[in-house]
């Protein structure tokens, strides 16, 4: 963890952003880390759908990331755009409540991830802009591990609302999931209360300031670097599909709802433990070492899951999962950072997030046809996603290392 005399170096900004990431975190994992059984206990549909609503839902509103990201920049203005973003969201999820079809549902993810595309891409350029080179990789750690925190006390509190709403059933009810839905909506007011009041506004350094005239096409000016570390972050999420098949691949393999968040609460503590040292180690040992390393430890997990026999198995796996979350998503965002000049970020992450985000959807229908298949075809079976998960790490990490400039 960081030292008492680097916490306290570290911008109100960050503290801010953090705490809400951690509200906001607190909502949504009481429902969308089990929306994947709502969707096949209730409503009955078949992991392809699933794949097909989480994919359609990231892909389509990532291009608001894009759009959101190059608006920050044209207009310097982020702060606005990142209280909008938390905004829809906050107002999106209370719907859930009323869902009954696959279709209703994929609406509110849809509207839920809109609004995760307008506030993410300028919130990191406005986090990053608040802190000096030398401590980003430990800021961005900070906000990971406040976000996972969120997610750790969000997955407990829906435990205990599991718990009480349905005993130890083995398959989730609607009531139970009802109360979850209920439950969320206050810490996820909450977080945008908190944003409106606490977070500021930064400038660009003067030396950064532009002659008022901006590019129509300001992504065509990112670099190489930048534009080759995208392409490699793509090729490694093809293969990166939803958790939501990992959470399956659990009730698979024998573990109830409760033993499942149980699952969930492990993968969120050694992400939140490990976050904040990683970004850290980022700063010292450099950013592409952590990542390697992170991928690393992706690959045999997902190789473990796909031989995995029993539900102990995969819950042990998915704690080690958090490893690779924590050594990962914080590092990544900094090396954008320090890929792209302080006035082009907002496009930068934008485009980055976009990218990523769009790739979910391929990623996620291939992994959900491989598993049960499309059509009369009855797919590879349950390891096959996490096999070829496996496959796609190791072609991005060669990559990264031998193609990506340093």
């Amino acid at each position: 963890m960081s030292s008492p005399q680097e916490r306290k170096r570290l911008p109100v900004n960050l503290w801010v952003l953090s705490v809400t990431s951690f509200l906001t975190d607190v909502s949504s994992e009481m429902i969308f880390n089990v929306l994947p059984l709502f969707l096949t206990n209730v409503l009955g549909v078949r992991t392809a759908t699933v794949g097909l609503i989480d994919g359609i839902a990231e892909a389509t509103a990532s291009l608001m990331k894009i759009v959101s990201g190059a608006l920050s920049d044209r207009i310097s203005r982020r702060r606005e755009l990142t209280i909008a973003g938390y905004l829809l969201s906050a107002l999106a999820k209370p719907f859930l409540y009323f869902a009954t079809t696959w279709e209703r549902v994929l609406a509110v993810r849809f509207t839920d991830r809109l609004g995760k595309g307008i506030r993410t891409a300028p919130r990191d350029s406005l986090l990053a802009s608040s802190i000096s080179q030398e401590q980003r990789g430990l800021a961005f750690g900070v906000h990971r591990t406040a976000d996972t925190a969120g997610a750790f006390t969000g997955l407990a509190l829906a435990t205990l609302i599991l718990w009480l709403s349905q005993g130890n059933q083995v398959q989730l009810t609607l009531p139970a999931f009802q109360n979850l839905v209920l439950a969320s909506i206050l810490p996820a007011v909450l977080a945008v209360i908190i944003l409106v009041i606490g977070l500021k506004e930064t400038a660009l350094k003067a030396s950064e300031q532009t002659d008022g005239t901006k590019s129509k096409t300001p992504w065509r000016n990112l670099g190489r670097p930048y534009l080759s570390f995208v392409v490699v972050m793509v090729l490694f999420t093809l293969g990166n599909s939803s958790d939501a098949f990992i959470i399956l691949r659990g009730q698979d393999r024998g573990l109830n709802v409760l033993q499942i968040m149980g699952m969930l609460l492990t993968f969120n503590a050694v992400y939140a433990l490990l976050s904040s040292p990683a970004g850290a180690l980022s700063d010292r040992w450099g950013r592409r070492r952590v990542l390697l390393a992170g991928w690393m430890v992706y690959g045999l997990v997902y190789l473990g899951l796909a031989m995995a026999n029993t539900g102990l198995q995969v819950w042990l796996l998915f704690g080690l999962y958090g490893i690779f979350y924590a050594m990962t998503e914080g590092v990544a965002r900094a090396q954008v950072a320090d890929l792209v000049p302080e006035e082009q970020r907002g496009t930068a992450y934008g485009l980055y997030h976009a990218a990523i985000g769009i790739s979910a959807l391929p990623a996620s229908l291939i992994a959900g046809v491989l598993w049960q298949g499309i059509g009369a075809w009855g797919g590879l079976g349950a390891s096959a996603p996490f096999i070829f998960g496996a496959g796609m790490a190791l072609l991005a990490a060669l990559l990264l290392r031998f193609w990506v400039a340093a």
